[in-house]
């Protein structure tokens, strides 16, 4: 049964990260843990089922302790796969790479150009969680890499994926610190549910590839008085899963290479 491993870290201590754990049983994927935050990925392991009315405390990743909870949830099986959306390479980060430069050629006319990491951002925290990867036997996916190849470390972005899987032209909008650039003509309130419908369209459509997505959304009816920074655990999460099915893709050989041999960025479709 193979496994993924999916993290969307923030590139700094001060903001949770989602995860997410998906495994393969025959001819399907499900999801076996979902969290808003390394501590709660590690509780859920430990037998704490997530709280999601709790808000998640930020920390830095443990992937010692991330491997041993996704560990714990595969009933002993080691993780094949790991999926990040985070700059990772095989020599240190200080600028703008050629990966970055590639996909922003690549997918900037439809709205999904990519950050520029740099040696703050993620900085010592993406050099140590990459080389901690690497010592467990997960190194950096490079173009160099053939699709599909696992125990590595595979890099990839939401956004270019999500045109994917929705069918979409145009960068599409499920960010909820956003939601007064996507709509701003109309109440705080309306663009709370006009998100969350977006978010359930992406699990609708994650789902048609991954059982048991157990995501409690905020119902339309609670929207109007829920404070939007309470939502971003649900969006957190929602990126964890993305990244999954990215790796899903990958491990499918359906994913291109966007790159050069220090770096990569792993995006479906893969190029004809």
């Amino acid at each position: 049964m193979t496994s993924i491993l999916a993290l969307d870290p923030a590139w700094t201590t001060r903001e949770p990260s989602g995860v997410a754990l998906l495994q393969q049983v025959k001819d399907r994927w499900k999801c076996v843990g979902l969290a808003p935050s390394y501590g709660q990925f590690i509780e859920l392991a430990n037998g704490t089922p997530v709280d999601w009315s709790r808000a998640p405390v930020p920390s830095r990743p443990d992937v010692d302790a991330l491997l041993r909870a996704a560990r714990a949830l595969l009933d002993g099986a080691r993780v094949d796969l790991v999926t990040i959306d985070m700059p990772v390479a095989l020599t240190a980060i200080r600028k703008r790479r050629e990966a970055d430069s590639a996909v922003s050629q690549k997918f900037g006319s439809r709205g999904c150009s990519t950050h520029s990491p740099s040696e703050v951002r993620p900085g010592e925290l993406g050099s140590q969680l990459t080389t901690r990867f690497r010592e467990l036997g997960y190194a950096v996916a490079t173009v160099e890499t053939p699709v599909g190849s696992t125990y590595v470390l595979a890099e990839v972005y939401p956004h270019p994926a999500l045109l994917h899987l929705l069918g979409k032209d145009f960068r599409f909008k499920y960010k909820i610190g956003r939601a007064s650039e996507y709509w701003p003509e109309k109440t705080p309130s309306d663009r709370r549910r006009r998100i969350v419908k977006n978010w359930r369209k992406i699990i609708e459509q994650l789902s048609l590839t991954i059982n048991k997505i157990e995501l409690p959304l905020p119902a339309k009816t609670d929207l109007e008085n829920f404070p939007s920074t309470s939502l971003k655990r649900f969006e957190d999460a929602i990126d964890a899963l993305v990244v999954g099915w990215v790796g899903i893709k990958y491990l499918e050989g359906d994913c291109a290479a966007y790159g050069d041999e220090s770096a990569a960025i792993w995006i479906p479709p893969r190029l004809s």
